[in-house]
């Protein structure tokens, strides 16, 4: 498979339908002349068309774009709040993770390399990292460390108190790991992340090398840009897996391929007792092995595996089959997902515990991922395409970040 294709391949699995969809869009009268090239992208739901941004106008509220399903949604709402784009110089955005102690949050740009970090005092978006090594998911673990999953390594780290990086994972049995993906931390020390093979390309990482999958007859020239780095991670992917870290260093795979093909998104219930996995669709060098793009949830056992395999939702709605990424709970136990899909429908869907849809989130673009922050954890904040999203709701994050 060309490498073009490929990278082609995994944006059209990540959002679903195509987030860009002209057939889905809203009809309506374009807009004046006099805001013609400020109203882009175009809103779904006014006519002229959305303004973001800082120099936007004051926009409605409640928010047209906050869609109350169920009333048990409104609850979680904060009636006065409205939707804000923070920041659009990103490129592909993900990982965003909140530091209660630094108070900012911090997200990444998979493709740029970069770390970027969010200061709630001033609002600005500066800098964090100048080189990330293609990093996606982060969180904080429950002593404040920032625990990154990096590409371009093939690994996850945690960034100590006194600056120093430990590597916490980047072997199973004796192989090197495919590119993880997204990961959270747990209260008994553990750390639990997925291990799917986004990164195994050089848009976000780096191929394999010829004859792994990811570069099966070997045209990708694997090793480009690692004389920048004077070094590079894993060089042939496994199958995927689902992992847990103990806090001794022990890794074990609490799921396997077979029993949840293409894992991305992953997050606890508010009592730990639930984990949530996200089974994406195919990858570069997957083989054929294809997700269902739903959310799964297993009981987490008092021995650290994973039992009652059950489907959470299998993410249609209105007849067309949506693109989950990333996901969090609130203190509730209601599960925020971001999602890709078409032009109206792509944005954020919120379900109760009983996997039952309560609400939406009316985005232009498609979300990767995205956490509760600020000082009380009650900010939404969104990743979606080369843009950062906020919005204040009635609820609050659960866990650490």
């Amino acid at each position: 498979m060309k490498a073009a294709t490929k990278h082609l391949q995994r944006r059209a699995l990540i959002q679903g339908l195509g987030c860009f969809s002209a057939g889905l869009a809203v009809a309506g009268a374009a807009p004046p002349p006099e805001i013609a090239d400020t109203a882009r992208p175009p809103d779904v739901t006014t006519t002229p068309p959305r303004q973001w941004g800082p120099s936007a106008p004051p926009s409605y509220t409640p928010d047209p774009d906050v869609v109350v399903i169920d009333r048990s949604f409104r609850d979680l709402l904060f009636g006065a709040a409205s939707l804000h784009r923070v920041w659009d110089k990103g490129t592909w955005l993900e990982g965003p993770a909140w530091s209660s102690e630094g108070r900012y949050l911090i997200l990444s740009d998979t493709v740029t390399s970069r770390q970027y970090r969010y200061l709630w005092e001033t609002g600005e978006v500066t800098l964090f990292r100048p080189e990330s090594y293609h990093a996606n998911g982060n969180c904080f673990d429950y002593q404040g460390r920032q625990i990154s999953c990096e590409h371009f390594f093939r690994r996850v780290i945690r960034w100590e108190h006194d600056g120093s990086v430990h590597v916490v994972a980047d072997h199973y049995e004796s192989r090197p790991l495919n590119s993880p993906n997204d990961v959270v931390a747990h209260p008994d020390g553990s750390i639990w992340f997925t291990d799917p093979s986004y990164g195994t390309g050089f848009t976000e990482g780096h191929a394999d090398e010829p004859g792994g999958e990811a570069n099966p007859d070997g045209r990708i020239r694997w090793r480009i840009g690692s004389e920048l780095i004077g070094a590079i991670g894993g060089t042939k992917r496994q199958a995927d897996h689902t992992f847990r870290v103990d806090p001794s260093g022990r890794i074990d795979a609490v799921l396997t391929q077979q029993q949840l093909p293409n894992p991305n998104g992953l997050c606890f219930s508010p009592d730990h007792k639930s984990l949530y996995v996200i089974s994406s669709g195919r990858q570069a060098g997957g083989n054929g092995h294809d997700g269902d793009l739903g959310v799964h949830v297993f009981d987490v056992q008092p021995d650290h595996t994973l039992g009652n395999p059950r489907l959470f939702t299998n993410m249609r709605f209105q007849g067309v089959q949506m693109g989950p990424d990333g996901m969090k709970t609130d203190i509730f136990g209601n599960l925020w997902c971001g999602v890709s899909g078409p032009l109206g429908l792509c944005g954020v869907f919120v379900f109760n515990p009983e996997g039952h849809l309560i609400g939406r989130i009316r985005l232009p673009q498609g979300v990767s991922n995205l956490t509760f922050g600020g000082p009380k954890r009650n900010w939404l904040f969104m990743c979606a395409g080369e843009s950062l999203y906020r919005l204040q709701v009635n609820t609050q994050g659960a866990g650490s970040s």
